[in-house]
């Protein structure tokens, strides 16, 4: 595997940085299920926290479905 190198007049036509880039990526990644939440706040180089605030921004949510809430609710019952 090999490094991905961006050069700097594009990141320039882009106005972006870096990191702003990485992290549009790593939104985008996150979004189309290409990546975990784990995987794409670590290429983002961001906390938890930090990157669900830039999805948010992008008015991208948290992936969180019906069988995610079954199993929470079960988890739950079982610290009873």
């Amino acid at each position: 595997m090999q490094d991905l190198i961006i050069p700097a007049k594009t990141l320039e036509q882009l106005q972006l940085t870096p990191s702003e880039l990485l992290i549009e990526l790593a939104v985008h990644l996150y979004d189309t299920e290409k990546l975990t939440m784990g995987q794409a706040k670590k290429l983002a180089g961001l906390t938890q926290i930090e990157f669900q605030k830039e999805m948010a921004k992008r008015d991208v949510y948290i992936k969180y479905d019906i069988e995610d809430l079954e199993t929470d609710l079960k988890n739950l019952r079982m610290l009873d």
